[in-house]
C-alpha cells in the first residue's frame, strides 16, 4: 500500500500511531509532524524525576531521561519536528505548516494532545509557569530552590505532584484550589480530604474554596491576591488548572465537531470526515464499558490503546476493507506519585455516584488503602494507594474481567 499517512502530533500518541500503522500492515510513507523540537518523550516524569533531577543538567541529558526508544519498525518514518501544523484541508488532503510548507496526505491521524489552560490574571507574566512540555520543566527547574515561595494554583494530580516535588526541593509550597480538596473529582470527598491532611502533615499548605484574583509585582510575580483579599507571597506561581485540546489546526473543517477535542465514533473515526482518525487525549469517543457518551480520556494508557484501534481502522479504510466493528472498550488507567504515596487507578472513578472504602484507614494512607467506585451500583473504577505491585496487578485483572467479551 503506497498511500501516505500524516500523523499530526509527535508525542506518545503520535509515536504509537506510527508504530501501530506498521503493525496493521500499512507499508506506505508515514510522516509525523510535531511542534516541539524534541523526539517523542514520556511526560509523567516531568513533574517528578525530571523536575527534581540534581544539578544543572542539559536539555539533551534531561530529554534522554524521558525519550522513548524508537522501535525498528518506524525507522523509515519521517519525523518533522519543531514546525506546527496551522491548518488542515481535509477534503483536499493538505496540511499547511507554520512556515507555509504544504504536506499532502491520503489518511490523517490527529494526535495533537493538549496544552495547559492558562488563567486570565492581571499582573506580570514573568514568574508564572505551567508544566506540560520538557521546555516547561526546564524553565521551572530554575526556580525550585530551597526557600523559594511557590504557589500552585490547582489541586489536581499534576498540581499535587508539582507541589510534592517543590516541597522536596526545599520550597515553601501553598496550593490554592477553589473547588474542594485535592483530586476531589476523581477520588471523592472523603478520600480527597484524607490526602489533603496527609500532604499538610508533610508541609504543604492548602487554601481551599478560594481562587486567585491577580498577580502582584511589577516586572515579575512577587505574590498573588486571592478573591477574599488575602495576599500570598510567591517567587513562582504554577498554574495547574486543567488542559485544552489542540484542535485549532482543524477549525476550517466545519464538518467536524471540535467542541471538546475531535468527536469520533467507537472505532476512532472522526465524525464528519473520511480517512481521518484521532488518538490520545484529543480523541472524544464513546466507551461501551461505561455508556454511549463520547468523552476524552487524559490517562497515560489511552494513547497506546487508541493508536492500536485507530491504526487498524485507518488501514482498513485506505485498503477498501471494512474496519473491525468489535466494540472498542479500553480500560483507562493512571498512576501518580506524591511524596510517600503512590496512587494507581483503573476505570473511570470520576463517573461514580458512590465510593466504597474496601480496605485501609484514610488517616494512614501510607499503610495502604483501596477504594472502589460505583455508578448506579455498577463498578466503574478502582483506586489503590500504596498497595504492593502484585496486588495492583490483581486489581487490574479483576477490573479487566468486567469487560464484555
Amino acid at each position: 500500500m503506497t498511500a501516505h499517512v500524516a500523523v499530526v502530533g509527535a508525542s506518545l500518541a503520535g509515536l504509537r500511531a506510527a508504530e501501530q500503522l506498521r503493525i496493521a500492515g500499512h507499508t506506505g510513507p508515514i510522516t509525523v509532524l510535531g511542534d516541539e523540537r524534541h523526539l517523542p518523550y514520556n511526560r509523567p516524569p516531568l513533574s517528578k524525576e525530571v523536575l527534581a533531577a540534581p544539578g544543572d543538567s542539559s536539555t539533551q541529558r534531561l530529554h534522554e531521561m524521558v525519550t522513548f526508544r524508537r522501535r525498528s519498525l518506524v525507522d523509515d518514518v519521517d519525523f518533522r519536528l519543531g514546525l506546527p501544523v496551522v491548518e488542515a484541508d481535509l477534503r483536499r488532503g493538505r496540511l499547511i505548516l507554520e512556515d507555509g510548507a504544504v504536506v499532502t496526505f491520503d489518511g490523517l491521524v490527529a494526535a495533537t494532545g493538549l496544552r495547559p489552560r492558562r488563567l486570565g490574571l492581571p499582573g506580570p507574566g514573568a514568574g508564572r509557569y505551567v508544566l506540560r512540555t520538557l521546555d516547561d520543566c526546564i524553565a521551572l527547574r530554575g526556580v525550585l530552590r530551597p526557600g523559594a515561595r511557590v504557589v500552585v494554583v490547582g489541586a489536581g494530580f499534576v498540581g499535587c505532584e508539582v507541589a510534592a516535588t517543590a516541597l522536596r526541593q526545599g520550597c515553601r509550597v501553598t496550593v490554592v484550589e477553589p473547588t474542594g480538596a485535592p483530586m476531589n473529582r476523581v477520588l471523592g470527598a472523603s478520600l480527597a480530604q484524607a490526602v489533603q491532611r496527609h500532604h499538610e502533615t508533610a508541609g504543604i499548605d492548602f487554601v481551599i474554596g478560594r481562587s486567585v484574583a491577580g498577580c502582584l509585582g511589577t516586572e515579575a510575580v512577587t505574590g498573588v491576591e486571592l478573591d477574599d483579599g488575602r495576599i500570598l507571597e510567591a517567587d513562582a506561581v504554577i498554574e495547574a488548572v486543567g488542559s485544552l485540546p489542540n484542535v485549532e489546526w482543524l477549525a476550517a473543517n466545519r464538518e467536524l465537531d471540535l467542541s471538546d477535542g475531535v468527536l469520533c465514533d467507537n472505532q476512532l473515526r472522526a465524525e464528519g470526515a473520511d480517512r481521518v482518525v484521532a488518538v490520545g487525549d484529543v480523541a472524544r469517543f464513546p466507551n461501551p464499558l461505561f455508556d454511549d457518551v463520547p468523552r476524552r480520556v487524559e490517562h497515560w494508557s489511552i494513547p497506546a490503546d487508541t493508536a492500536k484501534r485507530a491504526a487498524a481502522t485507518l488501514t482498513a479504510q485506505l485498503t477498501g476493507r471494512e474496519p473491525d466493528e468489535a466494540p472498542f472498550v479500553p480500560i483507562p488507567s493512571f498512576w501518580s506519585d506524591q511524596l510517600d504515596l503512590r496512587f494507581q487507578s483503573f476505570g473511570s472513578p470520576a463517573l461514580a455516584d458512590e465510593v466504597r472504602l474496601e480496605e485501609g484507614d484514610p488517616d494512614r494512607l501510607q499503610a495502604g488503602v483501596l477504594a472502589t467506585y460505583h455508578r448506579r451500583s455498577v463498578h466503574v473504577g478502582t483506586v489503590a494507594i500504596n498497595l504492593p505491585p502484585a496486588r495492583q496487578r490483581a486489581l487490574r485483572e479483576a477490573f479487566t474481567a468486567l469487560v464484555p467479551a
